[in-house]
């Protein structure tokens, strides 16, 4: 339950509505995440917003580590990676936004951190060079996505099965999550990054 609370907490919902007046869900892309954010508001919302769905999901990773320890080697990355899907769960779908929230790409991210940091490493290097290359978040994320599970097993090999099945999840989900996503991409019409939106701070 807490991991779900956690996940929940809407980052970029509460950064619109605090400091700007409105609900980012009400503009640019409609999506409750970081990527929005970054185009309606700027960067100086889009990047704690991102930092802050990151750590929400780091921190239901290790949360076993900080109250009781039932579990160790495999059994315990297993736990951890549970928790930490409950969260990106929450993410999607916040208890404090009417279930309305982002695609869960940060969260996810969260979770490669805290367990697969070598895993991490390879995986932003894909997602910034097509983000460089394209412009679109978007095909990065469901990129780098669909590279993860080739990355695990390079990697970890056998000597994490939670991890690879965890990579397989992860690039069935996002795809999926970014469904529309992908039907603007194929039709010329996904914003790119740089493309700007924004909302001002109200005087």
């Amino acid at each position: 339950m807490l991991a779900y609370l956690l996940g929940s907490i809407p980052t970029s919902v509460w950064a619109g509505k605090i400091f700007f007046n409105t609900d980012i869900r009400n503009h640019g892309s409609g999506n409750a995440g970081a990527t929005n954010t970054l185009r309606v508001f700027g960067w100086k919302a889009g990047v704690p917003v991102l930092l802050f769905d990151i750590f929400k999901a780091w921190l239901a990773v290790k949360l076993p580590l900080i109250f009781f320890a039932i579990f160790e080697g495999e059994a315990l990355v297993s736990f951890q990676i549970l928790l930490g899907v409950i969260a990106v769960i929450g993410h999607v779908f916040p208890v404090f936004a009417g279930f309305k929230g982002g695609k869960g790409v940060a969260s996810i991210t969260g979770i490669i951190i805290a367990l697969f940091p070598q895993t991490f490493i390879v995986i932003l290097v894909v997602f910034m060079i097509i983000v460089l290359i394209s412009g679109y978040v978007s095909l990065a994320s469901v990129t780098s996505a669909l590279v993860f599970p080739f990355v695990a097993v390079l990697i970890f090999k056998e000597q994490y099965i939670s991890l690879i099945l965890f990579s397989v999840f992860v690039a069935i989900v996002v795809p999926v999550l970014h469904l529309k996503n992908i039907k603007r991409l194929l039709n010329g019409t996904e914003s790119k990054i740089w493309k700007s939106s924004k909302v001002k701070k109200p005087d």
